[in-house]
């Protein structure tokens, strides 16, 4: 057992030490998360990886009833909360400025389209109507774009063969390529 998982039970059974350990242990990890986020971000964002990451740290330590499953499971629900922080970023700054919108690209998804930049809304609400259609899809979508996993990693946490995760993310990559193109031209 490593390290990590070793500190994510002794946090599920409530020691608060175990938590700012784990910190400690994986901070170069969430760092790296964020500034994967972040890069594909337009300059008006004023967030640096440091502060996405304390503020996605603050989220995670509410999440109470968590069962953590290992360092995998935890990476993935850390880039989700990043995720879900900079959408709510992208929201607010969409709502003072109703003619503009957060700007990212899709490097991560390896797809070729005309106009690569797409807002990030845009890719929330396409992930939005991925999971509606199939949730697998789309958590593992998640997992890869947005928590930077790899593919092995990705069959760990959704317990599946890295076969069936290859073939389910470029299934998932075609889906989102032709949303974002469908309403990219709307």
């Amino acid at each position: 057992m490593s390290d990590v998982t070793e500190l994510l039970l002794r946090w599920n059974s409530g020691d608060e030490l175990a938590r700012a350990s784990l910190i400690e242990h994986i901070y170069s990890e969430l760092n790296t998360i964020a500034a994967r986020h972040l890069a594909n971000e337009r300059h008006e964002v004023e967030l640096q990886p440091n502060s996405l990451v304390h503020e996605a740290y603050l989220k995670l330590i509410d999440m109470n009833r968590i069962n953590w499953q290992g360092r995998a499971h935890f990476l993935a629900i850390a880039a989700k909360v990043m995720r879900d922080i900079l959408v709510d970023k992208a929201r607010q700054r969409n709502a003072a400025k109703r003619d503009g919108g957060q700007r990212i690209t899709l490097t991560g998804i390896p797809v070729a389209m005309d106009n690569p930049p797409t807002d990030a809304l845009m890719i929330h609400n396409a992930l939005e109507q991925l999971a509606e259609i199939d949730p697998d899809r789309a958590q593992l979508v998640e997992l890869r774009f947005f928590g930077g996993l790899t593919i092995e990693e990705t069959a760990v946490v959704m317990k599946s063969s890295p076969a069936t995760v290859k073939r389910n993310w470029d299934i998932a990559r075609g889906w989102l390529y032709r949303a974002l193109k469908q309403r990219d031209s709307t």
